[in-house]
């Protein structure tokens, strides 16, 4: 459950610290006091995409961070241990932070995570539902997803359509062996020709590289020759180039420091560069002897390197490209070569996978039907408690039906799973997406929660608005059945009928002030006197009014044990 909830510039907040209870909490408000961006806030929170233009004018970061009990749920504490978080008492921290520049970053606890990791801990712990998500009941697909999660079938589910991609898979592989034989035959005429060409080539790694340079040094044959002979004639004694001098030098320090041993260093230091020089010398002496111009190993230097690069405007952008064509191409025309045994050890494979999910399709079908009866009791229950006694409500299951006629199996099964409805009496049952009244279309979706949350580990329950469009006294019946499903979980909600106001534990009023030319939403506990006035504001829109304030002080009266745990 959200045990603290604190805000920081964000849209119209400056910074505002919010504590929650247990039980059934109200949030209420004058029309553009804030209970939407307070809405905003809480969403961030769960791990909703921030925006940077919800930050505050003038700052350059919102944050918003709230302290959460994680009580007894064993999914979040198994989720918090295998991303190495730790928690204290029960308690994490999570801490959202939202920069003008887009960039944010997320906390829980002190470590850093993603937005997905949030959404992922959070829809452990919370579940919201604002008026907007009501048109999420007229997609049909999302009727299947609620049936599945209400009978705790959504982990077979998901293995089912992994399967079933497993076995689309084999049969795209199949249909693409199944090729015409005059394709399948001249992709093998081609691939061996590769084969061939580059086998005849007897290409070696490095070898272009080696090719390249041996070419270099023929090309410049002369003038390599010419800068030998000129370095070995430099130092060549015999020719009185360096080593002359260095003899002579070595000599005379040599009897300098047999009178000074201080010169033995230096006497040292210059043999050994007489002798380093000498031996340098001796080297290019040798090198260049060796060096012969060969214009018939020039012209071989120049067809292999020419040889090379055709198969590499063929095959590659280098040798080490050609060689890995040749090993896949060798792979694909064994495969091609196989197809007869690969034919039919596939048909097996697709076979075998046909049946596992034929088999898993048909379980789950099973499953569906069983908790489609269960979860059509449950919340045609929920609805007569929430003003319509007459109603029935049905959970459809249809085999899939292809365009020819035929029973198809998809990714989720066979089924196709609709929501029906029957408002009144005598009326024939319909599916949701014909309803045009938003009333009824709110009562179905609060009990289709209400239902979901009974089997859902979810400790807090967030409802934003969802009163939109309703009142007299289906707004009494709505405030409670939210009452009663806050016995069993937190229920925050935010509203603007009386009626629904009226019973909650806690009554938080958000409100908009100005202080310094600057506008500030802000949030305040209302409690005796001030909650009398907040429900009379709600009733007529008159704080001081005596018929009003007696009307609201009725209303608390009658619903003040309810409240309380009283009913």
């Amino acid at each position: 459950m959200l045990e603290q909830l604190d805000v920081k510039e964000y849209a119209l907040i400056d910074h505002i610290s919010i504590p929650f209870d247990n039980g059934f909490t109200i949030l209420t408000g004058e029309t553009g006091a804030g209970k939407s961006i307070l809405a905003g806030a809480l969403g961030l929170l769960l791990g909703f995409k921030g925006k940077p233009d919800a930050i505050r004018s003038g700052s350059e970061q919102a944050e918003v961070s709230g302290t959460v009990n994680i009580g007894n749920s064993e999914e979040a504490k198994n989720w918090l241990e295998e991303n190495g978080i730790s928690w204290e008492d029960d308690n994490i921290v999570v801490r959202r932070i939202v920069k003008k520049n887009g960039r944010g970053s997320i906390y829980i606890q002190s470590s850093q995570v993603t937005r997905t990791q949030l959404l992922e801990l959070m829809a452990l712990l919370f579940d919201i539902h604002g008026q907007h998500e009501h048109q999420s009941l007229l997609v049909l697909e999302n009727h299947r997803k609620l049936l599945d999660r209400y009978g705790g079938l959504e982990s077979r589910a998901d293995q089912l359509k992994k399967e079933f991609t497993h076995l689309s898979d084999l049969k795209k592989k199949q249909a693409s062996l199944l090729g015409s034989e005059r394709e399948r035959l001249r992709e093998m005429d081609i691939l061996s020709f590769a084969l061939k060409e580059i086998d005849e080539a007897a290409l070696k790694p490095g070898e272009e590289e080696e090719l390249q340079q041996e070419r270099k040094i023929l090309q410049e044959h002369e003038k390599l020759f010419s800068l030998l002979d000129s370095s070995y004639e430099s130092t060549a004694e015999s020719k009185g180039g360096s080593l002359t001098g260095l003899r002579t030098a070595k000599d005379a320090l040599s009897d300098a420091a047999a009178i000074d041993p201080a010169l033995s260093p230096f006497q040292q230091r210059l043999e050994t560069a007489f002798y380093e020089v000498e031996d340098i010398s001796d080297s290019i002496r040798s090198y260049r002897g060796e060096v012969n111009f060969s214009p018939e190993r020039l012209e071989e230097c120049e067809e292999r390197l020419n040889l090379i690069h055709q198969l590499e405007k063929k095959y590659g952008s280098s040798v080490a490209d050609v060689l890995a064509y040749r090993e896949e191409s060798e792979k694909k025309l064994v495969e091609m070569e196989n197809w007869e045994t690969d034919k039919d050890s596939l048909q097996k494979e697709i076979g075998e996978s046909e049946q596992v999910v034929l088999r898993g399709a048909g379980t789950l079908s099973e499953l569906r039907k069983k908790a489609a009866g269960e979860l059509q009791g449950k919340i045609e229950s929920v609805l007569h408690n929430l003003g319509m006694p007459k109603s029935v409500f049905s959970v459809e299951i249809l085999q899939k039906i292809s365009d020819k006629g035929k029973p198809v199996c998809g990714p989720y099964g066979f089924d196709s799973v609709e929501f029906l409805i029957s408002a009144n009496t005598g009326e024939k049952l319909k599916p949701l997406r014909s309803i045009a009244s938003g009333g009824e279309i709110s009562r179905i979706m609060l009990a289709i929660k209400s239902v979901l949350s009974e089997s859902d580990k979810v400790t807090s329950l967030i409802f934003d608005e969802i009163d939109s469009g309703i009142g007299g006294e289906v707004a009494v019946s709505i405030g409670e059945h939210l009452h009663n499903l806050s016995r069993r979980k937190q229920v925050l909600c935010i509203t603007h009928l009386a009626t629904i106001a009226v019973r909650a534990d806690n009554h938080i009023r958000i409100e908009k002030n100005i202080y310094d030319n600057r506008t500030v939403t802000e949030c305040k506990k209302v409690e005796g006197e001030e909650k009398v006035r907040e429900v009379s504001r709600m009733l007529a829109g008159d704080t001081e009014g005596s018929v009003s304030l007696q009307h609201a002080q009725e209303l608390l009266n009658k619903y003040r044990g309810a409240a309380c745990g009283e009913d």
